[in-house]
């Protein structure tokens, strides 16, 4: 984590959301693809610790994200989602991102095959 906080930090931002000292969640974005020709798009996550769900801190740290990314010359951000996820579903959809796909079965995960629906918004 400390290293993935250091790469993507510097050049897509990672913010940390903190109630009363205690960490709420995070969002950071990362590189889309490695090739030049995908510079502009970016990977964007969030994470919320559960005591803190539905209570905007998601929508914040995306507020805050959104604009550090475009000052870096980010037009389209992508958001991969493990399925099911309804929560993570409803925040990026109220967010402005629309559905482009799902990946079957990618990702190994609480114990099973997780399909990974993937979101998309352009800044």
């Amino acid at each position: 984590m400390a290293r993935r906080i250091e790469d993507y930090g510097a050049s897509h931002g990672w913010l940390v959301a903190e109630v009363e000292g205690q960490i709420a969640g995070y969002a950071y974005g990362s590189p889309h693809r490695t090739r030049e020709a995908y510079a502009t798009s970016a990977d964007v996550a969030i994470y919320l610790d559960a005591a803190f769900a539905r209570t905007g801190i998601g929508r914040r740290l995306y507020e805050a994200l959104f604009p550090m990314l475009k000052d870096r010359n980010v037009h389209a951000v992508f958001a991969g989602i493990a399925l099911p996820n309804d929560a993570s579903i409803g925040l990026h959809e109220a967010m402005g991102f629309t559905p482009v796909g799902i990946y079957r079965e990618v990702g190994w995960k609480m114990g099973s095959w997780r399909d990974v629906g993937w979101w998309q918004r352009l800044l």
